[in-house]
């Protein structure tokens, strides 16, 4: 699909310089699509914010408490693996 988009002539001229004529569309995909996995990404973090709390999960409250979960966690997969 083509489309026009207009890009300040800084970024134009860095563009032009650092990317030869034939390979610009495919660095601007990419450019895009980076950006927009990070838009997605930051999306999904806001969504989550407040999902966890000590309230829900007071067995993970102290440093201790999370060293004891993990210890039986390992000791599962060192059980069956």
């Amino acid at each position: 699909m083509k489309t026009q988009i207009v890009l300040p002539d800084p970024v134009f001229v860095q563009l032009k310089r650092a990317v030869p004529i034939r390979q610009r569309s495919r660095f601007i995909t990419e450019a895009v699509q980076a950006r927009l996995r990070l838009l997605q990404f930051q999306h999904a973090l806001h969504a989550a914010v407040g999902c966890w709390s000590n309230k829900n999960h007071p067995e993970l409250t102290s440093q201790a408490a999370i060293n004891r979960y993990l210890a039986r966690f390992r000791a599962r997969f060192q059980r069956h693996g």
